[in-house]
């Protein structure tokens, strides 16, 4: 493994901790009364996770280059642990839930006290920021998981929409960067198509998804929800989220086949 893939994959495993950990702003927004904040602070690690994304594929991109420059073959190893490294962190970002909405939690106190980022960082590095954080790290709890129901009630729809758009959004720039090792000449085309491919989870996320888990929010601050039905809906997003990077695996390279194919019919 080169240093390149090694920084591909811590990279990709922070970006994919990130989106994981997002799910638990909407609680942290339900407690404290304060969505807009909650999301705002959260938008900090957004912007490290949109920065991390830009760095990922120009890395992997130049380490394709270099393989089919000198015909030493495809590393295909190296996308299978990137995929790999998604699911490690969404796994471990839904264990991290229930201790980052409590640090999440504080971070929204004290901004309603110093109504400053910058201070609520410099806080969170104080002795009783330190102590606070500590004191906060729980493990999750079981009744978590015996709360799962796969009746009636179980959001099938969103749910296999959000295991679609997750296996789809996970191998979109990679499968369209390893089809330069299917059709060489016309590389650069395939990796331009993964915005379109990209493109489509998106919708996926934004039309169905989100809209969904925001009706729950306002249901819940509305009382017309509990908040342990929502709780319990966080974690069947987070399974569904584990089982997308898993079924990535098996997609990646028929998909990467594909876009080969229409990169050389465009």
């Amino acid at each position: 493994m080169t240093s390149q893939i090694a920084l591909v994959l811590a990279l990709t495993f922070l970006i994919n901790l990130i989106t994981t950990l997002s799910y638990s702003v909407r609680i942290v927004g339900i407690r404290t009364g304060r969505i807009a904040v909650s999301f705002a602070l959260f938008n900090i690690l957004v912007l490290v996770s949109r920065t991390a994304n830009g760095f990922q594929a120009p890395l992997l991109a130049s380490t394709i280059e270099k393989n089919i420059n000198s015909g030493s073959g495809s590393n295909l190893l190296d996308f299978r642990l990137i995929i790999l490294s998604c699911t490690i962190a969404t796994v471990f970002g839904g264990i991290l839930i229930p201790t980052f909405q409590r640090i999440l939690s504080i971070a929204v106190d004290k901004f309603s006290i110093y109504k400053s980022v910058p201070k609520v960082l410099l806080y969170s590095f104080t002795k009783s920021g330190i102590t606070s954080i500590k004191e906060n790290i729980v493990i999750p709890s079981a009744r978590n998981l015996k709360g799962v129901d796969l009746g009636k009630e179980f959001p099938w729809k969103v749910f296999i929409m959000n295991v679609v758009a997750v296996a789809i959004i996970t191998i979109g720039v990679l499968s369209s960067l390893y089809a330069g090792y299917f059709n060489p000449e016309f590389r650069t085309t395939a990796s331009s198509l993964s915005a379109i491919i990209n493109g489509f989870s998106t919708i996926l996320m934004f039309v169905f998804i989100d809209p969904f888990l925001s009706v729950m929010t306002d249901d819940v601050v509305l009382g017309k929800t509990s908040e342990s039905l929502f709780r319990k809906y966080i974690v069947y997003m987070v399974f569904a989220r584990v089982i997308g990077t898993v079924i990535a695996q098996i997609m990646l390279v028929p998909a990467a086949r594909l876009i080969a194919y229409v990169a050389g019919m465009i």
